[in-house]
């Protein structure tokens, strides 16, 4: 595990305790992987899911989303492409932005940029992509004052 992926888990944990959920880590390893893990999900009743965009995850996405549709599972991801493929909502960095980003410092470094002397960045912009058909497929009322705050909804 990458040390950016522990800091996010160790996140993700402190965020459900406050929260009062029950949180639970499944890694894939293998793209067979998912099928057991959601049919563990789905048998065990948990409440929802949040994937990760990992490479593997990633990857795989149509696969997951007809995981999460079949098994009738509430899921959350960062990127707003997993709201469109199903996913209950989404919240993340507008990924566009950290895509110019990169860009932008491999131009400065092939330019003779030290890398060392580059600004660490942070997401200044973050999008909230609510799928008001999988809400509805789910039967679940998404409150309006969440709605008002989406980016995009999805009807």
């Amino acid at each position: 595990m990458s040390a950016k992926a522990k800091i996010q888990e160790d996140d993700q944990q402190i965020a459900a305790s406050a929260l009062k959920f029950t949180w639970q880590v499944f890694d894939a390893v293998v793209a067979s992987d998912y099928d057991v893990i959601f049919a563990h999900v789905a048998a065990e009743r948990f409440d929802a899911v949040y994937v990760p965009s990992s490479p593997l995850n990633v990857q795989n996405k149509t696969h997951i989303c007809q995981l999460v549709s079949t098994h009738r599972i509430p899921a959350a991801a960062e990127w707003d492409a997993w709201a469109k493929c199903g996913f209950l909502l989404t919240y993340g960095e507008v990924f566009s932005w950290g895509v110019a980003r990169a860009m932008d410092y491999v131009d400065k470094i092939l330019r003779g940029a030290k890398p060392s002397d580059l600004p660490v960045e942070q997401a200044t912009k973050f999008l909230l992509t609510i799928n008001l058909r999988t809400a509805k497929e789910l039967g679940l009322t998404v409150p309006p004052s969440l709605l008002v705050r989406a980016d995009e909804v999805i009807e």
